[in-house]
């Protein structure tokens, strides 16, 4: 048996001898270390087991039949997990106790994952676990048999620090109290270039929408700094936790604004020990593609918008632009023509049989050369013509070079991005934007601007698009037997006999199976306010049965248009039943910080949510007015480095990028700043992150920037912690 005594306590009567409070929180820390080194010891034992597991499930190779491969594979993979959960745990491991009002039960501790000892008994709760709940919920006001509840500050595996919160101010209890409070320590500590969990901190609004029901859409709204996007993370967690088979097996998909913030994020789910997510910023969504830049803002309006969709449903329909409009052939004295009408009707043939949405590369190339041949056939008519067979006829035709070039040209397979470029041709554009799109949509489409240098140069705007010309075009699908079995493909509707496995496999719901496979079991959106009608339209093919969690603030909104998003939204989301949490209080931005920002969204005329802020540096925001804007601007990055411990941004327009970035250009070796801490940035580049201090450069041309400037650069404000300079 193992024994479960836990190491002997500090005598914590209040008296001569404890009232000295560094003298109690220093046998408060080593008491406490004593248990998280226990947790510890247990944690190197686990890991043992399961490589041991790994060890076992390698073995199993050799038994010399597949039954051995399996069990391998099965052995190695779960041992895999279970090493990966452990190592990511490692870091902050025990972060949580409660005293409960009832002496007869144990304290309990609360951590990143479970652990039992070697009588499966717990010795650390897992903080998405049911028992770990009044960790959360429990308040002054309604404590819920929680006396005190304490968390444990660490580094690795060492406790540097205890924050206690008395819950129950009558209870009769003879426990130390020791720090400032949990919450406000963590509030006061430095930024760096990563989020953190909160999991030690959890407030009980936000633990009721981590633990919302799994069922339907979660949808969690607030100002800025009320920790939506951790909330919600913390959420993607819990789900994995409780619904592990499904969630696992489905996937989890978090989507946010760019790239910058998903690298933010990123360690926040390890460090709660899940793996099983994939994180993609806006212009990752697509696989295969990673667009970062974006376009200008009239340019991303007219690509955002809902109409987009049936411009490209057009477009997906109509003959390659430059293909051949019509073929001669030349056969036993009879000279037969495909116009382009004949042409035409063949396509449309063909768009049907593309199944439900009339996927253009569900037709393989080898079904269109049979309808063209029963185009051809039913045009001959000389008597010698006439003493061959039908079969002799189409192996002829497919066995000559010139319809074989012409049938690629005609009917090639199609790729999404090729398919946008089309757009480039104002010609092409009016002539299928008729009734769909205005002469000044046309004309903004045709800027030189508005598209990148060739097809693999995609804006964060495209990245939507492409995907719906990939849904609407579907795969494209390779034909090997064209020219090797030129019989093979000689199918028609009234000809079930001559189907074949290789136009069933290319036809049928199988042909979709890479599209339609791709979509998770939970879908995360963060700063859901900036997603565009075709962004949402996107985001919505990765979960048609998903659950939903939707994350974000209307005032901060970077589209110009926000109710036909929003219907985009309804429509991506399918009338799932929803659950709506509000937060309301502003953990990230000093009071000082908050009114400041505050005051200027009302004064443009932001219809703002105004969380109250619970602290104050007494710090307020400075303005400055500066004749040489690279010397005061790198001054005060240099200043806020010289002072702050953690993190400094740096925000400009997004015309000023460059000019930003020549400024700070071996900056850090020319005056000995702290490169690695400083952070150059546009206004959109801000969204979802936090900085110690920031630093504005001219405002005035990020509210000018766009039509939505004005949220733009209130999002910029409340990005500071401690510190907020604007220099106009």
């Amino acid at each position: 048996m193992t024994d479960r005594t836990p190491p002997a306590r500090p005598d914590l009567a209040v008296g001569p001898a404890a009232a000295d409070p560094a003298q109690v929180e220093a046998r408060e820390i080593a008491h406490e270390q004593g248990v998280v080194d226990r947790v510890y010891a247990q944690l190197e034992v686990a890991a043992r087991n399961a490589q041991l597991l790994a060890a076992e499930g390698h073995s199993r190779a050799r038994l010399g039949h597949e039954g051995g491969l399996v069990e391998r594979d099965a052995m190695v993979f779960q041992a895999a997990k279970r090493i990966a959960t452990l190592d990511a745990a490692h870091e902050g491991l025990v972060f949580g106790r409660l005293d409960l009002k009832d002496p007869a039960v144990e304290p309990r501790y609360v951590g990143r994952i479970g652990v039992r000892d070697d009588d499966h008994e717990p010795l650390l709760i897992d903080w998405r676990a049911p028992a770990a709940a009044v960790f959360y919920q429990a308040t002054a006001s309604e404590p819920q048999g929680v006396v005190r509840r304490r968390v444990l500050r660490c580094t690795g595996k060492r406790v540097v620090g205890v924050e206690d919160d008395l819950l129950d101010a009558e209870a009769e209890t003879d426990l130390p109290i020791v720090g400032e409070g949990a919450l406000m320590a963590q509030l006061s500590r430095a930024r760096d270039r990563r989020m953190h969990s909160i999991v030690a901190t959890i407030q009980a609004a936000q633990d009721k929408a981590i633990r919302a029901p799994s069922r339907g859409v979660v949808e969690i709204s607030g100002g800025p700094g009320t920790g939506k996007t951790v909330v919600a993370l913390h959420r993607a967690a819990y789900l994995l936790y409780s619904d592990r088979r499904r969630y696992e097996r489905g996937g989890v998909l978090v989507v946010g604004p760019s790239g910058v913030f998903m690298r933010y994020i990123e360690r926040v789910l390890p460090s709660l020990g899940e793996t099983a997510v994939a994180l993609r910023s806006l212009g990752e969504v697509v696989d295969g593609i990673d667009a970062v830049r974006h376009d200008a803002a009239d340019v991303a309006a007219v690509k955002g918008a809902a109409r987009m969709a049936e411009l490209l449903r057009r477009a997906a329909r109509q003959p390659v632009p430059g293909s051949p409009r019509e073929f001669r052939y030349f056969y036993r004295d009879d000279v037969l023509r495909l116009t382009p009408g004949d042409l035409g009707r063949v396509r449309r043939s063909l768009l049907g049989q593309g199944g439900a949405a009339g996927r253009r590369n569900a037709v393989p190339q080898a079904r269109a050369g049979s309808l063209l041949v029963d185009a051809l056939w039913r045009q001959v008519k000389g008597e010698r013509a006439l003493e061959r067979s039908r079969e002799d006829f189409a192996e002829t035709v497919l066995g000559d070079d010139r319809f074989l070039l012409f049938l690629r040209e005609w009917w090639p397979p199609l790729y999404s991005a090729e398919v946008l470029g089309w757009l480039r041709d104002p010609s092409f554009l009016s002539t299928i934007g008729e009734g769909v799109i205005s002469v000044a949509d046309v004309a903004v489409l045709t800027r030189a601007d508005a598209w990148g240098r060739d097809a693999h140069d995609l804006s964060v705007e495209d990245v939507a698009l492409v995907d719906e010309l990939r849904h609407l075009l579907g795969e494209p699908q390779e034909d090997p037997e064209l020219l090797d079995d030129p019989l093979a493909h000689l199918v028609d509707a009234n000809l079930p006999e001559l189907t074949t496995v290789q136009d069933r496999e290319f036809t049928g719901p199988r042909a979709q199976r890479r599209i339609e496979d791709d979509t998770y079991a939970h879908v995360l959106v963060d700063e859901a306010q900036d997603l565009s009608p075709m962004q949402w339209r996107m985001v919505g093919r990765r979960g048609p049965t998903a659950t939903w969690t939707v994350v974000g603030d209307p005032a901060q909104s970077s589209w110009p248009f926000p109710g036909e998003a929003d219907a985009a939204r309804e429509e991506a989301m399918r009338n799932k039943q929803r659950y709506r949490f509000h937060l309301d209080t502003n953990y990230r931005n000093s009071a000082e910080i908050y009114r400041f920002a505050a005051a200027y969204a009302e004064r443009v005329g932001l219809d703002i949510d105004l969380p109250e802020a619970v602290r104050s540096t007494g710090v307020e925001p400075v303005e400055a007015k500066a004749t040489d804007l690279a010397a005061e601007v790198t001054a005060e990055a240099r200043r806020m480095l010289d002072h702050l411990p953690g993190t400094v941004g740096v925000v400009a327009a997004a015309g000023r990028r460059a000019e930003l970035e020549a400024w700070f250009e071996g900056w850090a070796e020319r005056e000995g700043g702290d490169q690695a801490r400083l952070a150059l940035l546009t206004g959109l580049d801000t969204k979802g992150l936090e900085f110690d201090g920031i630093v504005v450069v001219a405002p005035g041309e990020i509210e000018a920037e766009s039509p939505t400037g004005r949220a733009t650069l209130y999002v910029v404000l409340t990005r500071a912690t401690q510190e907020l300079t604007l220099v106009h």
